[in-house]
């Protein structure tokens, strides 16, 4: 049967025991805003970092999982995709959130439209150290490598990676981590799509670009962070008339 339900798209969320205002505002999202919903997209990073999905015996991962499984409980659907944070989040929590795990990129085809979700990072291809790192650990091998460490080794490289992010996050650093316009060209030309969403960038806007001709737009997530500085956040929304950035109840 046809959606009729707005469709919701969330990302960037960056969850961990230390941000109590990020996770009390995602807690009402999914309590209180996705009751509209027919189906919630986290296109990446929902956690700060996710090492792998033995995770789940931690109670703060058992309690997002359950605020996230709450949504099938009321009918509404659930995907998920993997960030650069979390991009060893698998099945297993999937399943106990009650969501399905969504390739990256994937094409979702909604009100009569097709549009490219992704989480982003793969088109930031002026960052050549990231996207080495990023072939290496998104390959089957280098899953099992990193997930073949003991949880301890795990953990270091986790907030090593953390703490490396949060200290050259420069205004030079943001330019070279955003997207470039050949990958997003690049994307477009291979999904056959003229409307994309995606998140990883933290710099939400609309942007219009030509691709062979053709007026492409593609909007980008804001990320969620109510615990530092000036509150920000917000959401996606796509129904029957287009799609609309809203902010946070």
């Amino acid at each position: 049967m046809e959606e009729t339900r707005p469709l919701l798209f969330i990302s960037d969320l960056h969850l961990s025991p230390a941000i109590p205002n990020t996770v009390a505002a995602f807690e009402r999202f999914i309590a209180r805003t996705a009751n509209e919903a027919g189906a919630v997209y986290i296109l990446g990073d929902l956690f700060e970092y996710w090492i792998g999905d033995d995770m789940l015996a931690t109670p703060f991962a058992q309690k997002v999982a359950a605020t996230l499984r709450s949504l099938a409980q009321r009918g509404i659907a659930l995907y998920l995709m993997q960030g650069n944070r979390d991009f060893l989040l698998g099945r297993r929590f999937a399943e106990a959130a009650g969501g399905t795990l969504l390739p990256d990129p994937f094409v979702l085809e909604a009100f009569g439209r097709k549009i490219v979700l992704a989480h982003g990072d793969a088109m930031c291809t002026a960052d050549v150290g990231y996207q080495r790192f990023r072939r290496i650990s998104h390959s089957r091998a280098g899953r099992c490598f990193f997930l073949s460490w003991p949880l301890r080794w795990r953990l270091g490289l986790a907030e090593r990676m953390r703490n490396r992010s949060h200290t050259t996050w420069t205004s030079e650093r943001m330019a070279i981590a955003d997207v470039t316009a050949d990958a997003v060209a690049g994307l477009f030309r291979s999904s056959g799509t003229v409307a994309m969403i995606h998140g990883h960038t933290h710099l939400p806007a609309t942007h219009r670009q030509i691709v062979d001709g053709t007026p492409t737009e593609r909007w980008v997530i804001p990320d969620w962070d109510l615990d530092h500085g000036k509150p920000r956040g917000g959401y996606l929304k796509l129904d029957s008339h287009g799609i609309e950035r809203l902010p946070l109840d």
